[in-house]
């Protein structure tokens, strides 16, 4: 199965000088946690969670005015729409991450897949092994 049999087409963005307030708004009203937020050449360059808002905004007594850039995650895990479904979910197992964004050969977000979407189209073990692989947390002995 490939990416782009699964990924969300109907991606809402943020632009790297909205601010906390926008990126609050769409995702209530879009009912999302994630926006990739689009750079001016049209390009990912990363991505706001709404967990971003919390523990980088909230937790600083930020301002509602703050840019997404000063929030964002940079470090976005991407593959192509095109890529076998597997691939991306070695990247989300890889990378410790829910989500990851479909984007061109151009870096444009064609769209998103997410634990959710892949739920719907795995089976429950290859599902099950994927959510422990994410949601593992290394512990160090001090």
């Amino acid at each position: 199965m490939l990416c782009e049999q699964i990924m969300n087409r109907n991606v809402k963005s943020l632009k790297e000088q909205d601010t906390a307030l926008t990126a609050a708004k769409v995702m209530r009203d879009a009912n999302v946690g994630f926006l990739p937020v689009i750079g001016g050449t049209g390009k990912v360059v990363g991505a706001v969670t709404d967990r971003d808002l919390v523990v980088r905004l909230a937790a600083d007594s930020g301002a509602m005015t703050t840019p997404v850039t000063n929030l964002m995650s940079r470090d976005l895990v991407t593959c192509n729409p095109r890529d076998d479904l597997h691939r991306a979910e070695q990247l989300m197992q890889d990378h410790k991450k829910s989500r990851i964004v479909c984007v061109d050969d151009q870096g444009r977000a064609m769209g998103v897949i997410s634990l959710s979407d892949i739920a719907q189209h795995e089976d429950g073990s290859q599902l099950g092994k994927l959510v422990r692989s994410i949601t593992s947390r290394e512990f160090h002995k001090a």
